[in-house]
């Protein structure tokens, strides 16, 4: 006896739709010209490496090679002082350390997946909030007699 597979794309998702339907936003979760850079002690400047513009962090995400839109979130000051590395990392707009937690990240990734619903967002870069909509999409069943 095989079993069918479910098209519930919340059937592993710790949270339900409700959870994440309509306006959601997060404050001060991306990256903007305020995020915090290390400065050398000897010299009061920011590194090199870690200099870069808001403009630049976007086109960086937007650059990422996936069918899923990424955004610009901030890097910690640790990681740009271990790796040389800019302020800014890009992550699924749903990642995470942009949503709060876990269990939202999936269920973001479970309705963005879906044909059951419509996922869109919007990054301010300028306050540093995501703004993450999701409606459901009411598809009535056509009558195929």
């Amino acid at each position: 006896m095989s079993e069918q597979p479910s098209n519930d794309p919340f059937e592993e998702c710790e949270l339900s739709p409700d959870a994440i339907l309509g306006t959601h936003t997060f404050e001060d979760v991306l990256f903007t010209d305020e995020t915090e850079t290390p400065v050398k002690v000897l010299t009061g400047e920011t590194p090199a490496h870690s200099q870069a513009s808001v403009d630049e962090a976007r086109a960086f995400a937007a650059g990422i090679d996936s069918d899923t839109p990424h955004i610009a979130l901030p890097a910690s000051v640790e990681a740009q002082i271990e790796t040389a590395s800019k302020p800014y990392t890009a992550a699924v707009f749903f990642h995470f350390k942009a949503t709060g937690s876990l269990k939202r990240h999936h269920a973001y990734h479970a309705a963005y997946k879906s044909d059951t619903f419509s996922v869109e967002f919007e990054a301010d870069y300028e306050s540093g909030d995501l703004t993450i909509t999701v409606e459901e999409d009411y598809q009535p069943e056509r009558n195929t007699t």
